[in-house]
């Protein structure tokens, strides 16, 4: 007999099907309908300029788009990892209804029947096209894309590791040789400035994923030379941050794995130098595509929508990666430039997640916005960035381990039952676990309503891939 959130599941991915199909022959003519201009960037944390995550960090394509648009100063992820961040997304499911819990999930396997995002474009009469890394890993789902261009292998340096810490696999940094063109994401980015280039007979949803700033840190040696190692700022670390951290979180961060193999071998500095040429770098192929839709006919009637999938720690709470419920992990940059709905250069501080987007673009675009999806639109805060708007975003690390970030508070529960609060008016840096504090006890009741009711298994693990 069928579980109860495996049939509730079905109805609701059906639901999406019915809706994908129901108008495809009206919307195949509809030229006028908007295009889609679809950026993702894998592991870009908060250090833009326009987020200010890091001083003197070199965005100055991303805050070009930024002033275009509307640019979300709180948005979160749905996970904190590659996998379940991009299933959520794209099939506008979150991770505690799917079961899509970390990287090794096979997604589809789990949502058989969904309707993903550039799926339901195509059914709506959209030339859908992707390059790059759109869905994670080994699970691209070719029935998503018309046609899709896989992001080729690019150059590394000539001896590896290149910070020499040894058995840390892709955990690595420094200089390639060649320039731009020898980097997988530029022949990516090549990709989408060809399809801009061209004419199209239908409007287009164009996906490009950039796999940088995620691990290796290889880029050519430019852009290490805009961050002279003399002039780093390291992040702020207190020394006894995990000490109020409950057992499971303190797992997550692992202060004995990378971080200390990083201190050990003096390459901090080195480290958050790789992190920002690899910044920097993607930062060229944006302006890039930016260019090549500028050149378009239709540039004033194209959405674009650019995000990163989930934060980064560069050593802070003693962590490097994803993979935490805590603030770097869960920070992202998104931007929408909707024409006729956002104004330039508009910042909206409420909290938002990944998982609003495809409500957010079927919304424009004027397709149906199906029941299933489990975020919101956001085109009132794409109109009006000061709309009441009290929805915290819920971010899951593993079953029954969740974060709620308000605008003011973040209140983790793990599955033990063991909680974390951070009041960010007067704790930006989560240094103080308030859980314990009576007088926080309402705070806590308040933003555990939001907590997922549904936490379905973990489904199987297809594959070891992490990356």
């Amino acid at each position: 007999m069928p579980r109860p959130h495996t049939v509730r599941l079905a109805l609701l991915l059906a639901a999406a099907i019915v809706l994908a199909v129901r108008v495809e022959t009206a919307s195949a003519a509809d030229i006028e309908k908007p295009n889609v201009l679809f950026i993702a960037v894998d592991d870009l944390n908060d250090w833009t300029s326009f987020l200010g995550g890091y001083p003197g960090v070199k965005t100055p394509n991303l805050d070009r788009l930024a002033r275009r648009g509307t640019f979300f100063t709180r948005a979160y992820c749905s996970a904190p990892a590659c996998n379940p961040s991009r299933a959520s997304l794209l099939c506008g499911v979150r991770p505690s209804t799917s079961g899509v819990y970390h990287n090794p999930n096979p997604w589809r396997a789990q949502m058989p029947d969904a309707v993903t995002l550039p799926q339901h474009f195509t059914a709506h009469g959209y030339k859908v096209h992707g390059a790059g890394k759109i869905f994670h890993g080994g699970f691209r789902d070719p029935q998503s894309w018309q046609v899709y261009f896989a992001r080729p292998t690019g150059q590394t340096p000539k001896v590896l590791p290149a910070n020499g810490i040894p058995k840390t696999a892709h955990f690595d940094w420094g200089p390639i040789e060649g320039g731009d063109e020898a980097m997988g994401d530029t022949q990516v980015t090549d990709f989408g400035v060809k399809f801009l280039a061209a004419k199209h007979d239908k409007p287009f949803f164009l996906a490009v994923g950039i796999f940088r700033p995620h691990l290796p840190w290889y880029a050519p040696q430019k852009y290490f030379d805009e961050y002279p190692l003399a002039e780093i700022n390291l992040p702020k670390v207190k020394q006894d941050d995990l000490a109020d951290v409950p057992p499971i979180g303190r797992k997550m961060a692992r202060p004995e794995g990378d971080h200390a193999k990083v201190l050990k071998h003096k390459q901090w500095e080195k480290a958050v130098q790789g992190y920002l040429a690899s910044i920097t770098y993607t930062d060229g192929q944006i302006g890039r595509l930016l260019d090549a839709l500028d050149k378009r006919d239709d540039a004033d009637r194209t959405i674009v929508v650019l995000w990163g999938d989930h934060g980064w720690h560069l050593g802070e709470k003693h962590h490097w990666r994803k993979f935490t419920l805590w603030e770097e992990a869960g920070r992202v940059p998104m931007i929408f430039v909707a024409p006729g709905v956002t104004k330039p250069n508009t910042r909206c501080e409420r909290t938002v997640s990944l998982l609003d987007i495809y409500p957010t673009l079927a919304d424009l675009a004027g397709l149906p916005v199906g029941e299933h999806l489990e975020g919101k639109s956001l085109r009132p805060l794409l109109a009006d960035p000061a709309t009441e708007w009290d929805r915290p975003v819920v971010t899951t690390h593993g079953r029954n381990n969740h974060s709620v970030r308000s605008e003011r508070w973040r209140y983790i529960r793990y599955s033990d039952g063991t909680e974390e609060l951070y009041d960010h008016q007067n704790d930006p840096m989560e240094w103080t676990n308030l859980a314990d504090d009576p007088k926080a006890a309402a705070v806590k009741e308040r933003l555990a309503e939001w907590l997922p009711k549904v936490n379905v298994e973990e489904g199987p693990r297809g594959s070891k891939k992490t990356r």
